[in-house]
């Protein structure tokens, strides 16, 4: 059953990534095109697509998270022995998901207070921008819960056949 759950929601994840990163991308591509073609561009285009980036970005961070992408210093756990190694690793995971749960709140706390204010050219709630900062940080935490025991144990994040993440951390 967790693993069901896991699965779903690893390709929610990529499939919402993918779409917002597509629909992006042809926002931008017409508002290119159409200020090169008539002069005009779309009026709401670059704030649009600058919204849609931040929701990639939070949105993606659990998933490099997950798959051990971010830049991360593990010299000091690769020294030492097995048994402090996995003591180092286990505060490691502590320390990320109480900096999750504690960025999850205030991140909400933030968007309940500009819930009044709007965006110059599509006047929607900033709060709906800003909103993906508490649910990246939930999901970023649900992602490091669902790798936990194996990193814990051995060091060892998820495996992708379509991400390889030491070459993504070494960019």
């Amino acid at each position: 059953m967790l693993n069901r759950i896991e699965r779903a929601l690893v390709a929610g994840n990529r499939w919402l990534l993918i779409v917002l990163l597509l629909a992006m991308a042809c926002i931008v591509f017409a508002n290119v095109v159409l200020r090169y073609t008539t002069g005009d561009s779309i009026v709401w285009a670059e704030e649009v697509a600058r919204h849609m980036m931040i929701w990639v970005t939070f949105l993606g961070a659990g998933l490099v998270l997950r798959f051990g992408g971010h830049v991360a210093i593990d010299n000091l756990h690769r020294a030492i022995g097995p048994r402090p190694a996995r003591g180092l690793r286990r505060l490691i995971v502590l320390g990320l998901a109480l900096f999750f749960i504690v960025m999850a709140v205030a991140s909400s706390q933030y968007v309940y207070a500009t819930r009044f204010q709007t965006t110059a050219a599509t006047d929607i709630p900033i709060s709906y921008i800003y909103a993906a900062m508490p649910v990246g940080f939930v999901l970023m935490l649900a992602h490091l819960l669902f790798i936990a025991r194996g990193y814990i144990q051995a060091g060892a994040f998820a495996e992708s056949d379509e991400m390889d993440a030491d070459a993504a951390a070494s960019i």
